[in-house]
């Protein structure tokens, strides 16, 4: 039987999102909401990305003590900033077109937003929770910096990847390996700053 150092439900039923976690987070019991049966919709009203995070870590929590599971949930928002879009679309970048998830439509009205601008310096940011039992928590943040492209360079599954061009790795995220991403983005970051305090606790 597989030991584990920890099981976690993380609060998204988000592919991509799933993916990242497990594969920086190996050794440790991941569960998504479909594992646990969550099923509902959580309403992200927050206005920052540590607020939306909070209400999805509190919801799923609370769930849990319903359903009597014994995890530790970890939740995140996370999103692209742009800087000559005065930060946008941040906490919106999931929904910047209008409809959940359509990330064609988000990067298009991006790269619209900035036809006419010199600047393309961009960040993503990522707020992590993470949360027991009693409520109490700990926050973990990331961020990883480049510019948009005027086009859309490679792998065009996740989000805003293939217009996020990383000036730390010299080559857009659409291009670049789970490995090479992983290193230096803004999730990893927050998820190494996570796993660093499960090995001090």
């Amino acid at each position: 039987m597989k030991e584990y150092k920890g099981r976690f439900v993380l609060a998204s039923n988000n592919k991509g999102k799933i993916k990242e976690f497990k594969e920086m987070f190996e050794g440790y019991e991941i569960l998504t909401l479909n594992d646990v049966g969550f099923y509902d919709d959580i309403v992200e009203d927050g206005d920052t990305f540590l607020a939306n995070s909070l209400i999805k870590a509190r919801t799923v929590t609370k769930y849990l003590k319903e359903k009597g599971i014994k995890a530790s949930v970890i939740a995140d928002d996370s999103g692209l900033c742009v800087n000559a879009l005065d930060g946008r679309p941040g906490i919106y970048s999931a929904r910047y077109a209008g409809g959940h998830g359509n990330d064609e439509a988000n990067r298009k009205k991006v790269l619209d937003e900035l036809k006419d601008k010199t600047d393309r310096t961009a960040y993503f940011e990522c707020v992590i929770v993470k949360m027991e039992e009693d409520e109490s928590y700990e926050v973990f943040e990331g961020k990883t910096f480049g510019e948009i492209s005027k086009e859309e360079v490679g792998n065009r599954d996740f989000c805003f990847d293939c217009i996020f061009y990383s000036t730390e790795i010299n080559k857009s995220f659409g291009l670049a390996s789970s490995e090479d991403k992983n290193s230096v983005s803004h999730r990893g970051r927050a998820i190494e700053k996570l796993k660093q305090s499960l090995k001090n606790n």
